[in-house]
């Protein structure tokens, strides 16, 4: 895989906020988030995408074993790869909203192109 952010979450907690927030993702089309958690996203979901262009069994069932939301898997089966058939990867698009209120954490929103 090489290279990645931490986050600041042990390895688990990293893991597991990806999967569930690229799952988001793809039910909703877009998610607001940290630039960092952003641009860590965009690199889980692009590969995401590819298997679902792929489109045969052992693709969805590598998926399946990433995503634990099944409805996610089927909608980026059916309805969101298809899209992207004849495009070769940047599905995604990150725009920079400014800095948080809160805390000052530079804000994105990601979204699917």
């Amino acid at each position: 895989m090489g290279s990645h952010r931490k986050l600041g979450f042990k390895t688990e907690h990293r893991v597991a906020m990806l999967r569930n927030m690229t799952a988001d993702l793809i039910n909703n089309g877009r998610i607001i988030t940290t630039v960092a958690r952003a641009k860590e996203l965009r690199r889980v979901a692009e590969r995401t995408i590819t298997l679902g262009k792929r489109g045969d069994l052992h693709a969805r069932r590598q998926t399946l074993s990433y995503l634990y939301d099944k409805n996610a898997v089927n909608k980026l089966f059916e309805e969101v790869a298809p899209k992207y058939a004849d495009r070769n990867g940047g599905y995604t698009r990150i725009l920079k909203l400014g800095p948080r209120r809160g805390d000052g954490a530079e804000m994105a929103i990601i979204e699917l192109v």
